[in-house]
């Protein structure tokens, strides 16, 4: 039997969100499976995923295949490189130690990359509302300036009247 990491559909029209499983590569894309190791939800910026990494690891090592998307995930949340730094371990090339070390370090820029990102969005979308803060009140200011200088010129045009039939009223008395 073949086991393949893929994901599993779920949520309802536009609005997907994934399961991470471990399943039987003939088995449908959304029917049985071995084991859900995480949740995937794309439309989250950044996604959201949520991995079972010592899962995912035994799943590697046990030689699952991961589908492109499911290996970009794991390569995402560090989970080829545990199972990599593993097979040092087992070969000899590392200790245990070093090799925690090296995924502490990688988890750390990670997430400090992550960080990041999160904060320029954040700030992007601060600035754009700004942005469209002041275009409104551009835009509030232009049709305020509009409607007084029609007021303006109503008053301008009443006054006229006004001082054309007080001319009218004393051309008449005289």
């Amino acid at each position: 039997m073949s086991v393949k990491l893929r994901l599993q559909r779920h949520g309802r029209k536009a609005k997907p969100f994934y399961w991470i499983v471990a399943a039987d590569s003939r088995a449908k894309r959304d029917g049985k499976y071995l084991e859900k190791i995480g949740v995937y939800s794309p439309t989250e910026n950044p996604a959201h995923i949520e991995l079972n990494l010592d899962q995912a690891v035994k799943w590697l090592q046990n030689g699952a295949q991961p589908t492109d998307t499911v290996r970009r995930i794991l390569s995402h949340e560090g989970a080829l490189l545990k199972n990599h730094l593993a097979g040092g371990v087992r070969k000899g090339a590392l200790t245990e130690e070093q090799a925690k070390e090296k995924f502490q370090a990688w988890l750390e820029e990670k997430q400090a990359k992550v960080t990041a990102k999160k904060q320029s969005i954040t700030e992007a979308e601060a600035a754009a509302k700004a942005k469209a803060l002041e275009e409104e009140k551009r835009i509030a200011a232009e049709k305020q300036a509009a409607i007084d200088a029609e007021l303006k010129a109503a008053e301008e045009a009443e006054a006229a009247a006004k001082a054309e039939a007080e001319a009218e009223a004393a051309g008449e008395e005289e």
